[in-house]
């Protein structure tokens, strides 16, 4: 297990990757998270964003790379 120690020691890229890791570990048992209250809310005005063009999707991929790259 690691540490608050380790994880302090490791650079942003270490950081990051393992935060991925972390959130696909967790995707896989996504069925036994039961999703907050406010998350349908939240979900439905992004759809309405998108809808009135005030939002555009992005691809994850694409995402994280565009991410990596600003905080690199």
């Amino acid at each position: 297990m690691t540490s608050t120690i380790q994880i302090e020691k490791m650079s942003r890229k270490e950081k990051l990757l393992t935060m991925e890791a972390i959130w696909t570990a967790l995707a896989k048992t996504e069925t036994e998270v039961e999703s907050p209250s406010w998350h349908k809310d939240a979900l439905r005005e992004t759809e309405a964003r998108v809808a009135a063009g005030q939002e555009r999707i992005t691809d994850w991929e694409i995402a994280k790379r565009a991410l990596r790259k600003r905080f690199e």
